[in-house]
Formats: C-alpha cells, structure tokens, sequence
C-alpha cells in the first residue's frame, strides 16, 4: 500500500476548501490513476489525488463554465452508456473515485413533503471500534464512490477538472429513505478494478459496481439544507448540533423599517406648529413700521405666489 501523491492543479484558481457541507460545483479530493499522466510502468498501478469540481462541465460548452445549464452531479448508470456527455471519459477510461467521511442525503419516501420540510441524514460506512465520525477520530474510515471525470478549456487553454458520481436504483439498504444511491465501492479490490483502466475492460469495470452491504447513519439538523452553511454542526446528530443563530438583518432593511419610528419621534420632538389666525398676525404685524408721529404705516402688501404641478405663477394685485 501506497500513499497517493497530491497532484495540484490551477482549475481556473479554484482550491479545495475542506468543509463540513460540500455542495456542487464545490472543489473536492478525487482519487485517478497515475496512468493518465505518466506512461512509466512503475505508474500503471499508482494512484494520484488531486482537486476536482463536483459537477462536470460539458466538453462542448463555450463561455463562462458555470453556465452551461446542465445538472451533472450525478451519472445514471442505466444511461451512462447512451449519454453523449459521459460516453466518451468513460471509454478513455476517465474513472475515479471520490472520497468522503459521508454524504448527506434527504428521505423522498413515505408522504410527500415540501423539500424544506424533509429529514435530512449522514450517511457513512462503518467505522472502527467505537469511534464516532462526528467526533473526528484520526484513523476514519472514509466513503468511497465511483464517478467519472473530464478536463474541459476555456478558450485561453486553462483546464478545469471536473467529476460526477455515478448511481443507481436503491438496494434494501437505502430504499427507505431515497430511491436512488451511489455506487459505493466498499473493498480495495473494488475501487483497484474500477481505476486500473488499463489493466480491466469496460465491462469488468462496470461488473464491480455493486449496492453497498454495509453503512451507517443518523438524522442531522436542517443546517445542511443551506450550502453556505460550512461549519462542524453540520455532520453531528441532531440531538447535539447547536441550534443556528438568527441571521441578522440587512442594515438596509433595518435602516427602512425604522423610517416611519423616527419620523414619529421627531414629531413628538417638535413644537405643535401655530394656528393658521396666528401665522397671519405674525404676517401683519412684521409688515407694520411706526411713522414719526407715532402711528402705524403698512407695508405694501406681498404678491401672493400660487404653485401648481407646471412650476410657480405670480400674481400681481392691481393697484389704484
């Protein structure tokens, strides 16, 4: 037994972010024979790990890689064969295997229920002894599953790696939460068939892909159901996941709704205005000067000025 060697790869800048909720078009370890970069005979039966996208892009898309308007998490296995996207990687022989501690998964059997609504679980395969996968203990045992991948270019020649997982119908084992599962392969002898494509046939290959006998799991909380959601709470049962805090709200939002209360305290802040009787003595009384004997003399009389939608309009009064 070996250990693989890392193989980076630029991937358009895209690098594997370890995370407790991996979502598609995340970047994820992959494992691939050294076979497809080397031709040295130590190489046929080497193994290298390095960073590809879940989802794989089609190798006939132009533009922008996440554009292409397609849902290739998954690769059916009952139509692998007659797809025009993954035909071709897997006669070149383009298998990996896709490592993990576990995969999420949402119960679809029993009543119908909206997809917010529905249970949510981690599955994984058995672990040694006692040891709990939530509790990160050093020697897990990690989830194998079969997938295909490809190398797509962008039109300045950078590549981008990219993969799906291959599934099909549930066995008994899974039947009960979800009618599809993964081709998980469960032994050594398994996952070596499937990546030595120069040593096993399509078709032997194929023969190795087999329902699991044996896994695990338990309920998660809904925090999974969000993928931005990343933390450590994620994959621990739900009786132990801390609940999420309350997201806070916009500043924006919260600068909108408090509009209307700050008006209200600005107004209980103010003097009530005067009355109009008391406006129009102020008026007066500001246009009257004393006359050197003593009384009063008006000023001439401000020309009213009257405003409609076009703009403001004066009117002056006529004088005799």
């Amino acid at each position: 037994m070996e250990t693989p060697e890392w193989r980076p790869e630029f991937n358009l800048g895209r690098r594997y972010q370890p995370s407790y909720n991996i979502a598609p078009t995340d970047i994820t370890p992959v494992i691939v024979s050294a076979a497809h970069f080397s031709d040295a005979e130590d190489q046929k039966c080497s193994r290298v790990v390095m960073p590809m996208m879940w989802g794989m892009i089609p190798f006939w898309h132009k533009g922008d890689y996440r554009r292409h308007g397609l849902t290739t998490n998954n690769c059916r296995l009952e139509h692998l064969m007659d797809s025009k996207l993954y035909r071709g990687p897997f006669k070149r022989g383009q298998r990996c295997v896709v490592i993990c501690e576990g995969f999420y998964e949402w119960q679809t059997t029993g009543p119908t229920k909206k997809p917010s609504e529905r249970e949510a679980y981690l599955v994984f395969v058995p672990q040694k002894g006692d040891a709990k996968i939530y509790e990160k203990p050093q020697d897990v045992n990690l989830l194998r599953m079969a997938g295909l991948f490809d190398v797509w270019e962008d039109e300045s020649g950078d590549k981008m790696y990219s993969y799906s997982i291959i599934t099909f119908q549930s066995s008994k084992i899974m039947s009960w939460m979800h009618y599809r599962m993964p081709a998980i392969l469960e032994t050594d002898e398994q996952m070596n068939n499937w990546l030595d494509f120069k040593r096993v046939s399509d078709a032997e290959a194929l023969a190795t892909l087999r329902p699991a006998t044996e896994l695990k799991w338990y309920r998660v909380a809904k925090l999974v159901n969000n993928s931005r959601n990343k933390s450590e709470e994620c994959n621990k049962p739900i009786e132990l996941a801390a609940k999420p805090e309350k997201p806070a709200m916009n500043k924006t939002m919260m600068a909108w709704l408090n509009v209307p209360k700050k008006r209200v305290d600005q107004a209980k802040a103010e003097p009530n205005d005067p009355s109009d009787d008391e406006k129009q003595e102020r008026e007066v009384q500001g246009k009257r000067r004393t006359s050197p004997d003593g009384g009063t003399i008006d000023s001439p009389a401000k020309r009213p000025r009257f405003r409609h939608c076009n703009g403001a309009v004066e009117v002056k009064s006529t004088e005799t």
